[in-house]
């Protein structure tokens, strides 16, 4: 029998069946986990193509290539990113080969495994220019069309359906290679960026692909619940390729346990809903396949009458809480009002007194806003969301929540930035962290999910009410985003795109380490003059002559010039460390009467090194407003 081209399966109003897992077989030959899968192909090409051939016997009518994951990005964990080219090629060579004209080939595409713009700092262009090196190696090697699977990331399968009607647009000779399309949802049907799944799919349609649908996420029970809604209204064919059900923890072993009769029995549901395409994901094997296909065995659908007509998300951003209304910290900026900013370091332990004495003083010295420093060098102390809501509360201070990116995914960030919100905590510095490297936990590991950039486009969109997948959160949050700038930077061309690219996100403000070198700060803001974000400068008063020449020697981004320590040596020298210490503590105050008047300087953001308080404080005491 010739099996018909996949843009006839598209058109014909039949149910045409995909084949199911490859990693699961593979891992049940007893290849590890850590072993690159796609690579197979050239390695253990006999071992793939039985795979291949074990779903075709079954009755797969389509087969995937085994390059889920054959993409540049996630090749070069591997060290294979040069081979990108070579894998999907050869891999969509196994596929053809056991194929062998009783099935077609589509060429599987994956994430890249890295977040992209606005939540990430790889660019469209590149993200693009990634993708179609995988496409173009699997469309030059003969596959009947393109499957991009398993994207959780709204933006990025769009980037990614971009990338593929412009590689099947560039290499049609004839008729258009298809592309399908297929997101992943959690229980709640939605995507896990908290995207309406029916809505992202419509997306999709009109962004041009052929035929869109779900697979992965979870089992088939809730799959069939968002599809039976998106028949109502996609006029494209529709695809389920669900899990074998939620995994099970057995024996230190993540088994799939829904059986071949189970997924059959939601096979024909599927079917009966009008999805077009069904196949299988995680856990599936040829036993599945084979049930599936005996499910389906003479089934016809229904002719369905779709009035055609693009569904739009009922998401749209609200109007942002002016400035001036968000905090106290807002409106001194939206008035350009002299802002004074006090560090504190969380005490270890869960006691407050302490932060909340030191609050006090804070408020009675004239400072407009507390920052609490999020999690110093690695080391256990109170999260900055706890204590910003407890000063909150009992001093009525504002705090601003310092907050790093480090040690936590964007799904935990996102969920922290909406409860500060709630908790009445409105004033966010938002930054990337360092790794943990330091500290008593040596083992401890860092995410980066994201990095600040990618959180201030999130807090952005907070503001404007809609999570990162677009979904309407009722209210915008009313909340300050500021971001570090460093004017002493290393890599300063890096640290004035970091800039600009923060700007663009929706920051309202930037705070700076300490500076210690004025000329240094008026080049860089003259360098970001197109981006005048307003700025609070960092001041530290130098204790000891120590600390000095450790800022000045071994703090990348910090320079102190050396007239400054000349006079700390002297005073060192002459005095000893207390007359050491009030000069540092002089030398802050100099620097903060001098930074009066300068363009963009909001204020000042005084450090209190080593947890010193009273060094912070003096540096406020006699000294000129800003």
């Amino acid at each position: 029998m010739t099996i018909p081209s996949l843009r006839t399966m598209l058109t014909d109003e039949r149910v045409h069946l995909f084949d199911g897992a490859m990693g699961t077989l593979l891992y049940g030959q007893g290849l590890f986990v850590n072993q690159c899968y796609e690579a197979l192909a050239l390695e253990q090409p006999d071992l793939v193509g039985d795979i291949h051939r074990s779903y075709v016997q079954a009755g797969a009518e389509i087969i995937e290539t085994n390059t889920f994951g054959a993409n540049p990005v996630k090749l070069s964990g591997f060290g294979l990113a040069d081979q990108t080219e070579a894998i999907n090629a050869a891999a969509a060579r196994v596929a053809l080969e056991a194929a062998a004209g009783r099935a077609r080939v589509v060429g599987a595409v994956g994430p890249l495994g890295i977040r992209i713009e606005p939540f990430g700092p790889t660019s469209e262009a590149e993200a693009r220019g990634f993708f179609r090196r995988q496409m173009d190696a699997l469309i030059a090697a003969g596959v009947d069309g393109l499957l991009l699977e398993t994207f959780a990331d709204p933006h990025e399968v769009e980037v990614a359906l971009a990338a593929a009607r412009e590689a099947v647009d560039e290499t049609s000779t004839g008729d258009r290679l298809p592309v399908l399309v297929q997101i992943t949802v959690g229980e709640d049907g939605r995507t896990p960026y908290g995207t309406d799944a029916v809505a992202e799919l419509g997306r999709l349609v009109e962004l041009g692909a052929d035929a869109v649908g779900l697979n992965c996420s979870v089992g088939p029970m809730t799959l069939l619940d968002v599809l039976e809604e998106a028949a109502e209204t996609l006029d494209v064919p529709l695809l389920a390729q669900p899990n074998a059900g939620l995994p099970r923890t057995v024996r230190d072993r993540k088994m799939y346990l829904a059986s071949p009769e189970y997924m059959a029995r939601y096979a024909r549901r599927f079917a009966e809903a009008g999805v077009r395409f069904v196949g299988g994901c995680c856990g599936t094997t040829p036993e599945h396949t084979q049930r599936m296909a005996d499910a389906l065995a003479g089934f016809q659908p229904p002719r369905l009458q779709i009035e055609a007509h693009a569904r739009t998300s009922t998401s749209s951003a609200h109007t942002p809480v002016p400035l001036t209304l968000r905090s106290q910290l807002g409106h001194a900026l939206a008035e350009k009002r002299p802002i004074i900013s006090v560090e504190l370091l969380p005490r270890r332990g869960w006691s407050m007194e302490a932060l909340l004495d030191d609050a006090k003083r804070c408020a009675a010295a004239g400072a407009t806003v507390v920052t609490l420093v999020d999690a110093a060098t690695s080391r256990t102390r109170m999260s900055t969301l706890a204590a910003s809501a407890h000063v909150l509360r009992e001093t009525g201070i504002e705090p601003v929540m310092h907050y790093t990116c480090r040690e936590r995914n964007m799904m935990g960030m996102l969920s922290d930035l909406l409860g500060a919100a709630g908790l009445g905590v409105r004033n966010l510095f938002l930054v990337s962290g360092d790794p943990p490297a330091q500290g008593p936990y040596r083992d401890a590991t860092a995410v980066f999910d994201i990095d600040s950039i990618g959180l201030t486009n999130v807090a952005s969109g907070l503001n404007r009410g809609l999570d990162p997948g677009g979904a309407d959160l009722g209210a915008p949050t009313p909340c300050v985003i500021a971001v570090s700038a460093n004017p002493g930077a290393v890599d300063m061309e890096r640290e004035l795109s970091r800039f600009r690219w923060k700007a663009e996100a929706g920051a309202d403000l930037a705070i700076t380490p300490p500076v210690f070198d004025l000329g240094e700060l008026d080049g860089f803001i003259e360098a970001t003059s197109a981006y005048p974000l307003p700025l609070l400068i960092g001041i530290w008063p130098m204790t000891t002559l120590r600390n000095a020449e450790y800022l000045a020697y071994e703090v990348p981004g910090v320079r102190v010039p050396e007239p400054l320590l000349d006079r700390l040596r002297y005073a060192h020298d002459s005095g000893g460390p207390e007359a050491a210490r009030r000069e540092g503590i002089a030398i802050a105050r100099e620097l903060r009467a001098k930074l009066a008047g300068r363009a963009r300087v909001a204020g000042v953001h005084v450090h209190s090194p080593s947890g010193d308080l009273d060094a912070a404080l003096a540096v406020l005491a006699d000294s000129p407003a800003i």
